[in-house]
């Protein structure tokens, strides 16, 4: 998070904002309740249209499996 928003930004949007996808909670409540951070991640990614292509980080691709 902190690459795509800064350090700041990056606390507030955990703090933040809803994910509707997830019940109406934000990041750092789902990972407190024990959600992987890599699913709330990607629903951030989803909800704040981050394109595709920086969903696995800056310069990254997708892991081969």
């Amino acid at each position: 998070m902190i690459d795509e928003f800064g350090a700041g930004y990056a606390e507030v949007i955990a703090k933040d904002l809803v994910l509707t996808e997830h019940g109406d909670k934000s990041g750092e409540q789902l990972i407190a309740a024990g959600e992987d951070p890599k699913d709330v991640w990607l629903a951030i990614c989803r909800q704040s249209g981050i394109p595709k292509s920086r969903w696995h980080g800056i310069n990254k691709s997708k892991p081969k499996k």
